[in-house]
């Protein structure tokens, strides 16, 4: 099979092992007849007559000792065919007396077989995990859900009618080393999968991982319920891994068409506008900065001109940017005077004036609620 390559690391694996079996050196030959695994290194590279016999005749190959001036790479001994799904892939050759290693032989042609069987399990395994990731990668940039993704899933047992919605994780990876961040991220993929949700994950880049969740719990959509759970995956990691780590819950769309994509981009949008904000905070929700999000695709339009606008004679006023530091203090405590002078210890007469200075400047009616709207929408469009 295309995933299975029978290399030299492979194969000096298996002479290791089997060396362990037996007192003797032991040869490890690809379908071509070359040495590419041995007790001893010096004879890797040589083509070996014996392996090829045995290839060619697909038997047993006995090499006694007056044989040996006869064949070329070959020293007294034994040779076996190797055999992986009834298709012979290589020869073991065993040094010493044939008649005395024949039975040993079988014994460590059916030790090699085996180990050959793992390692084509293990190939399958990575390399369904690698088309897994690939599909993730794919589903998150897709407008909708094609056919071929849906017969690409079904093949690798993926079931896309499961409604799901996107986590993403982000790490700082402080003085690591590519290698070393690279590691710690397939550490935390494991973590991901284990114990077993059903959770798809993917690696977007050296900083990043996707997360496609199962959305429902106990048939429903609970928020609170997904926020509960991170923070205790974000607990464990904590314990697992010595990166710093960053996690965003997207929104759930269960009339999507690709309800996987919207996820995603509402995941990804809430990450980066949650750590500009939030900069201590490690865990965002997209319920809890809806509006930013939403609002943040204007942040590419000539609505953000607009908006910016707004601001231009407050921005000449403000040049120490207190007017702006009291309407965004204003706007987290929720417009509450009292609140607001506290968080900002000042007086209440002063956050007055204040506020009526910005209503001045900006020329809007702050006890209007399109006003207040407009200036909330501003302010997030040009931080």
């Amino acid at each position: 099979m295309s995933f299975f390559v029978f290399n030299h690391d492979l194969a000096q694996q298996i002479v290791e092992r089997t060396m362990a079996i037996i007192d003797c050196n032991i040869n490890i030959m690809n379908e071509k007849g070359e040495i590419i695994a041995s007790g001893d290194p010096s004879r890797i590279g040589e083509i070996h007559d014996g392996a090829l016999l045995a290839l060619s005749q697909n038997r047993v190959v006995p090499i006694h000792e007056q044989k040996v001036y006869d064949m070329m790479g070959v020293k007294p001994g034994i040779n076996f065919p190797l055999r992986l799904n009834d298709k012979i892939v290589g020869v073991i050759g065993l040094t010493g007396d044939p008649a005395q290693l024949n039975e040993f032989g079988k014994l460590v042609c059916m030790t090699a077989e085996m180990m050959l069987e793992q390692a084509q399990l293990f190939g399958i395994i990575a390399q369904n995990e690698r088309l897994k990731e690939e599909l993730i990668l794919d589903l998150i940039h897709s407008d909708e859900i094609s056919p071929s993704q849906q017969e690409w899933a079904l093949r690798l047992g993926v079931d896309l009618n499961m409604p799901r919605v996107v986590c993403i994780i982000e790490i700082d990876e402080h003085n690591l080393s590519v290698e070393e961040v690279r590691q710690e991220l397939q550490n935390i993929q494991i973590l991901l999968k284990n114990p077993e949700r059903d959770n798809l994950v993917a690696i977007l880049s050296l900083t990043e991982l996707v997360i496609l969740k199962p959305a429902l719990t106990r048939g429903r959509w609970d928020v609170a319920d997904h926020m509960e759970r991170i923070k205790m995956l974000l607990s464990r990691m904590d314990e697992a891994s010595k990166l710093h780590v960053r996690i965003a819950l997207g929104n759930y769309f269960p009339d999507s068409k690709n309800n996987i994509s919207l996820s995603y981009h509402t995941a990804k949008t809430t990450l980066s506008i949650g750590k500009t904000r939030f900069s201590k905070q490690r865990v965002f929700n997209y319920q809890d900065l809806m509006l930013p999000v939403l609002l943040n695709q204007l942040k590419d339009g000539w609505q953000k001109e607009e908006l910016s606008r707004i601001f231009h004679q407050l921005e000449r006023a403000d040049k120490n940017g207190l007017l702006r530091k009291t309407l965004t203090a204003w706007f987290e405590h929720n417009m509450q005077t009292g609140a607001t002078a506290q968080a900002l210890h000042i007086h209440r007469n002063t956050l007055e004036y204040r506020l009526n200075k910005i209503a001045e400047l900006t020329r809007l009616d702050l006890m209007r609620t399109d006003d207040r709207f407009l200036l909330y929408i501003a302010i997030h469009m040009t931080a």
